[in-house]
């Protein structure tokens, strides 16, 4: 079995106390069920904003520069993501849709190497 990386987007200004209401709550909670019962869900986490984030990039000096924010600049991140267990890509992608309509947001799926 090869494990997929099943992301959600987020727009930067996202708030999940806005964005997120009781029926996306149990949307949610009864696909991570369905993963768990299906034996696919390996892993599974939400991500507080990419504001929230700290860079790091080596330094032709061989120094570690850390800055404040995500390392790239876009009006996107990753909100959240499970890591799955799927036969193949047509199978992770099966769960991917699931998760685009519980999220009711992007979602991308991507095989681990």
């Amino acid at each position: 079995m090869t494990q997929y990386l099943v992301a959600i987007h987020h727009p930067d200004n996202y708030d999940p106390s806005v964005a997120e209401d009781e029926a996306m709550s149990r949307d949610i909670d009864a696909l991570n069920d369905e993963m768990k019962a299906a034996g696919a869900r390996v892993f599974v986490g939400g991500l507080r904003p990419a504001s929230s984030a700290k860079s790091l990039r080596m330094r032709p000096d061989g120094q570690v520069l850390i800055t404040d924010g995500p390392y790239l600049k876009t009006t996107e991140h990753v909100g959240g993501f499970w890591v799955l267990e799927a036969a193949d890509l047509d199978e992770a992608l099966t769960w991917g849709r699931k998760a685009a309509a519980a999220c009711r947001a992007p979602v991308e799926v991507r095989p681990f190497n």
